[in-house]
């Protein structure tokens, strides 16, 4: 649909150099104030943004692809699709992390998502897709399947921290038989429309999807949620946001008989026993500081064993020294701008006045790392707490935290056994369930803890908290992150219901109704 208005997109590394200087082009370019022949060469792109009349037709566009594409063979939409999506996927693997660093991710961090979409589609991944759909059992002359169907048309907010990878998880609903709408954000809808309109749609065009299967449109976040809500042909809705927008969000969407699929914000728990690799551990809890800690399913706070607790923090300090600001095509660099950080300072006066103890970061500080408190950038913080009763009293514990700040909560000596009970408990009564992790020898400590934690879509054993898995969900959990309904989340599966059916050969429906109890009683006269 051709467009009059647009979004532009500037190239990061000029939001290093003036951030508000470059906001300001950008606000102008929008509102028509600088001539579209007239760009300067800050400009990298441009998408054209939506009105109603353009997300209405949209959504109008996947009602009526839906049925066609539903009734495709599930081998089509899954096994087709997806061979061809990580083929596709692979082949434009550089050009997918060029933008995403033009759009201001690190490169180091680009290439990670662009790694997770491929894990997404898969081998393994594909054929555990596969295997949910459709499960049949043969018994006498009936065939009987438990399937699932797919929901209809399926609309997808991503969030403006990673949207490009967020929508291609939603694609997996396509493969389901769903047909999809994205908004691209207008704060990155570049890769989004890229990788939709250059990959995926001429995917599902080769393997024969109906016009109005995929549909993209960028425009502001109300407005296209309010036309979603709205519509009748809309069945299902992936929102993206935090907890407070996201649980009120849900509220309209049962309201409206729309499904609410919610993925929101994180405190992931990171769980360190007394046996614990530490020099592993610490690296993986470095992780907390990626992206400035601007991504939802980072550790956001750490639980450690008190015998294994200095040393920790000795190793986790010293490694937090490679992480450091820069440019976001520079391949070391994993910390990205923090543009409001005054709740990065509340958060930690409010954990100094309720006695913790800061031990490396704190401040504010420009690209070449040199501490100033107007700078863009803020230093990998840790703040030590002693003991867990109480310890969701500070706020950077009992709340999501957005910025590179890690609480590590020290547990009181007590008997292991003791530990082992609270360390379960602190972990379950967390209000939110995206991540947690444990890192334990012990093969009783980790079959009772992964026993015992029911909080959480995923849950990691000595392993990268943030890393991909094959057959393992990406997002998705409970409480806070998930909503009432939420759990890990493959949208294959989410967007579509379970039917079961039975397909026989000739059977008399008498026997059918009577013939079970006909059968027990002359097995047992």
């Amino acid at each position: 649909m051709p467009g009059g208005d647009w979004v532009y997109v500037l190239d990061a590394d000029s939001l290093l150099d003036d951030v508000f200087a470059n906001l300001t082009l950008k606000r102008k370019l929008e509102q028509g104030r600088i001539a579209p022949d007239d760009l300067p060469a800050t400009v990298v792109g441009r998408v054209a943004k939506a009105g109603r009349d353009t997300v209405e037709h949209a959504v109008e566009a996947a009602a009526a692809a839906a049925p066609a594409w539903g009734a495709m063979p599930l081998h089509t939409r899954i096994d087709t699709v997806g061979r061809l999506l990580h083929a596709r996927l692979s082949e434009h693997a550089e050009d997918i992390a060029a933008i995403l660093v033009e759009e201001g991710h690190p490169l180091a961090l680009a290439r990670w998502q662009v790694s997770g979409m491929l894990e997404c589609f898969g081998a393994e991944s594909i054929g555990f897709y596969r295997a949910q759909m459709l499960q049949e059992f043969h018994r006498g002359e009936r065939r009987l399947q438990v399937r699932r169907q797919p929901d209809g048309v399926v609309c997808l907010n991503p969030p403006q921290n990673a949207p490009l990878s967020s929508a291609l998880l939603g694609v997996t609903a396509l493969m389901g038989g769903n047909a999809l709408v994205v908004r691209a954000p207008r704060s990155a809808p570049l890769g989004v429309m890229y990788v939709m309109q250059e990959i995926v749609a001429p995917v599902l065009a080769e393997a024969g999807a109906p016009p109005g299967t995929l549909n993209v449109v960028c425009g502001d976040p109300a407005p296209m949620l309010n036309c979603w809500l709205a519509h009748p042909a809309v069945n299902d809705i992936i929102y993206f946001g935090s907890s407070d927008n996201g649980l009120k969000f849900e509220a309209r969407c049962i309201e409206a008989g729309k499904k609410p699929i919610l993925e929101l914000a994180g405190n992931d728990v990171v769980t360190v026993w007394k046996d614990a690799d530490v020099e592993l551990a610490a690296e993986a809890l470095t992780e907390s500081f990626y992206g400035s800690g601007q991504l939802c399913m980072i550790p956001n706070q750490v639980l450690v064993h008190p015998d294994v607790a200095d040393d920790l923090v000795r190793r986790l300090v010293r490694q937090i020294g490679h992480i450091r600001p820069g440019h976001p095509w520079e391949p070391d660099v994993l910390l990205t701008p923090v543009l409001r950080n005054e709740k990065f300072f509340s958060c930690l006066k409010d954990a100094r006045d309720k006695g913790a103890e800061v031990v490396c970061g704190g401040s504010a500080m420009q690209l070449d790392e040199t501490r100033d408190p107007n700078g863009i950038f803020l230093e990998p913080t840790v703040v030590v707490v002693r003991g867990v009763e109480g310890a969701r009293e500070l706020d950077a514990v009992r709340h999501e935290t957005f910025f590179p700040l890690l609480p590590l909560i020290v547990a009181d000596p007590a008997p292991d056994r003791e530990l082992l009970d609270t360390f379960v408990e602190f972990v379950n009564s967390s209000h939110y369930g995206l991540r947690n992790s444990l890192w334990a020898q012990d093969d009783g400590v980790v079959e009772e803890f992964v026993t015992r934690v029911r909080s959480g879509g995923l849950l990691k054993v000595n392993d990268s908290h943030i890393g991909f898995l094959p057959y393992l969900p990406t997002h998705g959990g409970t409480g806070l992150t998930g909503g009432v309904f939420g759990e890990a989340n493959y949208p294959i599966l989410r967007t579509s219901h379970l039917q079961g059916v039975s397909i026989s050969s000739g059977s008399r429906p008498r026997d059918a109704v009577f013939g079970a109890w006909q059968n027990l009683v002359a097995q047992h006269p």
